[in-house]
């Protein structure tokens, strides 16, 4: 299995996804943004393809709605999975299918799979409690189990002051760790890294 998570953007450590990678074709997902403005949506797009396409990589938006996409998957190195709207992002995943295929392709060691914000958050086993910072009422229905990839939650934007989200972000980990639940915090610049049994978290 191999992961690169970051709390915002690529992370101060974007030279780690590569030396995680086989290849640089890489599928981003951008559905956490679903429901937003559309000049919203293109603008956090264009960000993510620029970040990406720095490094070098060979950038596909995937539409996962469309047929067959979810399967398209395998044909890449690299998943990105963005941020946004963690709910939003669980209940596309649910609708699609790609959840499964995710979820088979990275515990093959198939793909990388990378991202950031709530395309890390949904990696664990629960979602619930991240309702203190994204609106699960932006879906119908929405799904609060995550892929279960990780071990325990992840939160992203601790201790970042300039990060619109970071005072909820600051309260759900300490909630967490109030409860003694173990948890991932990170603040911006950080990036938690999986390959195989090895995992670290890398500074910002």
């Amino acid at each position: 299995m191999r992961l690169y998570l970051s709390s915002f953007r690529t992370g101060a450590h974007p030279e780690r996804l590569l030396e995680l990678a086989d290849g640089g074709r890489t599928a981003l997902i951008p559905h956490a943004l679903d429901g937003l403005p559309a000049d919203v949506r293109a603008a956090g797009l264009a960000r993510d393809l620029d970040d990406l396409s720095a490094l070098g990589l060979d950038v596909t938006v995937v539409d996962l709605r469309r047929p067959g996409a979810p399967r398209s998957l395998a044909d890449h190195d690299i998943v990105w999975v963005r941020g946004g709207n963690v709910f939003v992002l669980r209940r596309v995943l649910a609708d699609t299918g790609a959840d499964t295929v995710l979820v088979d392709l990275v515990r093959r060691d198939a793909v990388v799979y990378g991202g950031y914000s709530a395309g890390a958050c949904v990696l664990a086993p629960d979602l619930a409690a991240l309702a203190l910072i994204d609106d699960p009422g932006a879906v119908p229905d929405p799904v609060t189990a995550g892929l279960a990839l990780l071990d325990r939650p992840l939160v992203p934007h601790v201790r970042t002051p300039d990060h619109p989200e970071s005072a909820a972000c600051d309260a759900l980990s300490a909630a967490y760790t109030a409860a003694g639940q173990p948890h991932w915090a990170l603040r911006d610049g950080e990036v938690l890294l999986v390959h195989g049994e090895r995992t670290e978290l890398l500074p910002g």
